[in-house]
């Protein structure tokens, strides 16, 4: 089957934009150079009537108006994205006329795309998640909704029981005991119920902490741990039937390196079972893996060798995903500022002649420099 393909020209701080996604897709580049822009078209290109259907629903008004629809849905303010006359959009090869399509309801079905923003931390006030209705009505669809989200499904399904992290039948077992180790240390994701209002806590020898003294990689963490709970359902059902597309902006936030990996390992197991997954990053850790995963696969590499690169248990249950992925198509996007434009940089070739490529979206730029600069204050000495 064909990889979908997204296209952009002269939206926000985009010039041109050509996406070809494989299985996983990785955007990299700096703050403002358009990454979140890309992955809420993407969005919208999969689930445009779903996303007018809930902006109906609470009531949201963009009176078949482009500009208005692009503040309610962006964020206020991002109208100025869209340049008429200028701006061109494509999704899978064929041009697409934002503004009729704004103009009228489309079909509404069920969502395609789960989309995980990288404000997911607001989606906690007090430990509980925030309805949509909490929000401004200038805040950006793809928070209000995963909020919204989160909110249904504590409450109708991770809140019946006090354990939240962790269970049983939720994740492999491997992969829970992992996030022990690196995330959740010996505390325990718990619902507590004891006062009028449900909150999250974290329990350890019977002394909850509530949510403001949780660290900050826990609180951006658990947000996105009920995504993923969500899209991991028990053994016995490999995914939501409905959901082909996973978006998760920026994985890492507040995470140790080796909690990094753990969350790339949950990466894997999303494509296993048969999501496309895209992800926005800042983390060199991420691209380390990414780069790591492509020699393996050039050289004859195992998925035994991709497990104990990862510090991963050598078990059939974590092999599984890990020859997967190797068998995936992985794609590596470089959002490029200067110039507006973006590279493929799959290939992740540190001795590449475009730089994009060479320094890994800027990821490696630091490191390099400082290497440099010691390197000949070494030789100087």
């Amino acid at each position: 089957m064909a990889m979908p393909s997204l296209r952009l020209k002269n939206v926000g701080q985009i010039t041109e934009a050509d996406i070809n996604f494989g299985d996983l897709t990785v955007f990299v580049g700096p703050q403002a150079s358009g990454k979140s822009i890309a992955l809420q078209f993407l969005k919208l290109m999969v689930d445009m009537g779903q996303v007018q259907s809930e902006l109906t629903r609470y009531g949201l008004d963009w009176e078949q108006n482009l500009n208005r629809f692009l503040d309610i849905y962006f964020g206020e303010g991002m109208r100025s994205i869209w340049r008429e006359g200028r701006s061109e959009l494509a999704w899978a090869g064929q041009p697409v006329n934002l503004a009729s399509k704004v103009a009228r309801m489309q079909r509404h079905k069920s969502e395609s795309l789960f989309f995980i923003p990288a404000q997911r931390v607001l989606a906690l006030r007090d430990g509980w998640p925030r309805p949509f209705t909490d929000y401004s009505a200038g805040d950006p669809f793809a928070v209000r909704e995963y909020s919204e989200r989160l909110r249904v499904l504590v409450e109708q399904e991770f809140g019946r029981t006090e354990q939240v992290f962790p269970q049983p039948r939720r994740l492999k077992s491997e992969l829970r005991e992992l996030l022990k180790e690196h995330v959740f240390s010996e505390f325990q994701l718990q619902v507590d119920k004891s006062r009028v209002q449900k909150r999250l806590v974290l329990g350890a020898n019977g002394h909850p902490l509530p949510y403001m003294v949780w660290s900050a990689g826990q609180r951006e963490f658990v947000p996105l741990l009920l995504g993923l709970y969500w899209l991991m359902p028990s053994a016995a059902i490999t995914t939501r039937d409905h959901i082909k597309w996973v978006v998760i902006e920026e994985p890492e936030m507040g995470l140790h390196p080796r909690a990094i990996t753990v969350v790339l390992l949950m990466m894997f197991e999303l494509v296993h079972r048969g999501y496309r997954v895209c992800i926005s990053t800042h983390s060199p850790h991420v691209l380390e893996a990414i780069w790591a995963l492509r020699q393996l696969r050039e050289n004859q590499g195992s998925p035994v060798d991709l497990l104990e690169a990862f510090s991963a248990p050598n078990t059939q249950q974590m092999r599984g995903p890990a020859q997967s992925i190797m068998d995936k198509a992985i794609k590596v996007f470089y959002y490029d500022r200067p110039t507006g434009r973006t590279n493929d940089i799959s290939d992740l070739d540190p001795s590449g002649e475009e730089h994009g490529e060479s320094g890994w979206g800027g990821l490696t730029e630091f490191s390099g420099k400082v290497n440099a600069v010691v390197a000949d204050a070494v030789a100087n000495s």
